[in-house]
């Protein structure tokens, strides 16, 4: 566990919001923002923070929209620290 990274996770409720969200299944930026009533733009810029941490990654990165997210092996270990 990288517990500097899980730390940046929770210093953040969005962060941590959308790290649980995806460790549910892969998803698209829309789908989180619909799913934590939270504007897109924050979700973008969140997505971007985390992917700069390699706590996500984007599955269709050759696509500008309908992008798909999901966890790196490092995200799903803070997710399920996170759910303890």
């Amino acid at each position: 566990m990288d517990w500097d990274k899980y730390g940046h996770v929770m210093a953040s409720e969005y962060r941590k919001k959308v790290v649980l969200s995806l460790n549910e299944k892969p998803k698209t930026p829309k789908e989180m923002a619909e799913e934590t009533n939270y504007y897109l733009s924050h979700i973008s810029n969140t997505l971007k923070n985390l992917s700069e941490k390699d706590i996500v990654n984007c599955l269709t990165k050759q696509r500008d929209k309908g992008r798909i997210y999901a966890l790196t092996d490092l995200g799903k270990e803070i997710a399920e620290q996170i759910q303890r």
